[in-house]
C-alpha cells in the first residue's frame, strides 16, 4: 500500500530559493555547533528528568550528550551550511544524450511534525545539458537535504532544484518512496503503508513517454495520470 503525491513545477514561484528553503529563523547560525550541542544537552536532560528517568544511572547519564551530538552533527547536519556538498561538474565529452538515473539512494530523514524517522529510497534522473556530475554527488545532495527536519514533499523538490541549479538544466526528476515512523509506530500504527512523492520538471513533466520510461526504470506503475 502506498500514497502518492505529485508536485508540479511552478514557473512563477521565484520569491525564494527552493534549494535552500527550510523554515528556519534568521538567527539560526548565531550559535556555533558546539554551543548548540551544549544547549541541547541541557534541555534534553530536563526532558528526561521530567519523564521520571534516573539521570544518575550508568546507562542514562550520558544520553543527553549523545543525543545533542547526534542532533547537531548527524541527523540534522543538513541545517549546517558548511555541510552543503561541493559539487563539481564535467563536460559531457562522451555526448551521452539519454536519461541518466541513480536509483535506490538511501533516504534517512526526520519528520518535522513528530521528530520521528523517515526512511526510504530516492530515485533521481536527469538529461545532460552539456554537463554531468559524479554519481556519488547525487547521493550527497539527497543526504544533505534529508538531514533536516522535513516534510517529504519539500525534500523531493529541494533535491530537484539543487540538481537543476548545478547542471543548469530543467530536465530533472526525483521520486521518493519512504516510510514515516509517525504513521508506522504511533497513531494509526500502519506498518505497511509508504509515501511516494515526485517532482518532475522539464521533459519529465512535458513528455508523457519520457515520464513513463523513467517510472518504468525505477519500478513504479505508470498507469496514473499526472
Amino acid at each position: 500500500m502506498f500514497f502518492i503525491m505529485f508536485n508540479k513545477e511552478d514557473e512563477e514561484s521565484d520569491h525564494f530559493s527552493y534549494t535552500e528553503y527550510t523554515p528556519i529563523r534568521s538567527d539560526a547560525f548565531v550559535l556555533s555547533p558546539e554551543e548548540k550541542q551544549k544547549a541541547i544537552q541541557e534541555h534534553f536532560a530536563k526532558i528526561m528528568h521530567i519523564l521520571g528517568l534516573e539521570m544518575n544511572d550508568d546507562s542514562l547519564k550520558d544520553t543527553p550528550k549523545r543525543v545533542a551530538k547526534m542532533y547537531v552533527n548527524e541527523i540534522f547536519g543538513g541545517l549546517l551550511p558548511e555541510n552543503k556538498p561541493q559539487v563539481s561538474t564535467f563536460k559531457n565529452s562522451y555526448k551521452y544524450r539519454q536519461m541518466l538515473i541513480e536509483k535506490d539512494i538511501t533516504v534517512y530523514s526526520t519528520c518535522e511534525h513528530h521528530f520521528l524517522p523517515i526512511i526510504g529510497k530516492a530515485h533521481v534522473a536527469y538529461f545532460s545539458n552539456g554537463k554531468v556530475i559524479g554519481l556519488s554527488k547525487i547521493n550527497r545532495i539527497v543526504n544533505y537535504y534529508s538531514r533536516r527536519p522535513q516534510v517529504q514533499e519539500r525534500l523531493t523538490r529541494q533535491i530537484v532544484e539543487a540538481i537543476k541549479e548545478v547542471l543548469n538544466t530543467k530536465d530533472v526528476a526525483c521520486v521518493i518512496d519512504a516510510k514515516h515512523l509517525c504513521v508506522n509506530s504511533r497513531g494509526i500504527q500502519d506498518t505497511e503503508s509508504s509515501t511516494v512523492t515526485a517532482e518532475l520538471s522539464g521533459i519529465f513533466l512535458s513528455n508523457p513517454t519520457t515520464r513513463k520510461e523513467f517510472l518504468h526504470y525505477i519500478g513504479i506503475d505508470s498507469h496514473f495520470k499526472i
